[in-house]
């Protein structure tokens, strides 16, 4: 009985360091794989015009100190018009990679500790311009002073746009193992309530559905 004990026990230690050993070598061969590179177009090409929404003056670039917070590989912000009227703001974050740590800066972090409130909270879903997927974002009041905007994000990547940061994650160390991608963005759009938050939606809902049909040269499936 001992004899059979100390055999199976003995079967059951190889098989763990076997596991082990090929675990480490897997673990060794994708470090040094890297990052797989994917083609794609600098967010300075983003377009101008998405259907009858016009950029509204030039991009925005952060000043140095923001710019060392967010450490995103490229990004753009800008200011989208209607020739009717209202404006939304849009902000593009990129990653090359986030194997390192670095990775997307979420509003609820950076919003409250730049001065804004975050309140009513939903998640919906919005159907991309061109009728090819239908997508779910993060929608929020946010006010800072007599400041009162509506703001919707989202992130995207590697064919997904997703709502929630954890499934986000998720599907990072997924496809960053079976893909060896692990690149990104992060999108946020702005506009001012003023008028209604209804009125703030349906812009921010447009113009979400144009930018995410133009995404993927940007930000690549």
């Amino acid at each position: 009985m001992k004899t059979k004990l100390k055999e199976i026990m003995s079967w059951r230690f190889g098989l763990l360091l076997a596991v082990l050993l090929l675990g480490g070598v897997f673990i060794n061969l994708w470090e040094r794989a890297g990052e797989a590179r994917v083609e794609r177009r600098p967010l300075k090409e983003f377009p101008a015009q998405l259907g009858d929404w016009r950029q509204l003056g030039e991009d925005l670039r952060f000043i140095p100190e923001v710019e060392n917070i967010l450490r995103a590989d490229d990004y753009v912000s800008r200011t989208y018009a209607l020739p009717s009227g209202g404006t939304v703001s849009v902000y593009i974050g990129y990653y090359a990679t986030q194997r390192t740590g670095v990775t997307y800066h979420s509003p609820q972090n950076c919003l409250p500790g730049s001065g804004w409130t975050m309140y009513d909270p939903q998640r919906l879903n919005i159907a991309s311009a061109d009728g090819s997927r239908t997508f779910e974002v993060n929608r929020y009041v946010v006010q800072n002073g007599d400041d009162r905007q509506l703001l919707i994000y989202w992130y995207q990547g590697r064919g997904r746009a997703v709502a929630s940061e954890y499934w986000d994650k998720f599907y990072t160390v997924m496809d960053s193992a079976r893909r060896r991608r692990s690149d990104g963005a992060m999108v946020r759009l702005m506009t001012s309530t003023a008028i209604s938050d209804a009125a703030a939606l349906e812009l921010a809902r447009d113009l979400s559905a144009r930018v995410s049909v133009a995404l993927p040269a940007f930000v690549p499936d």
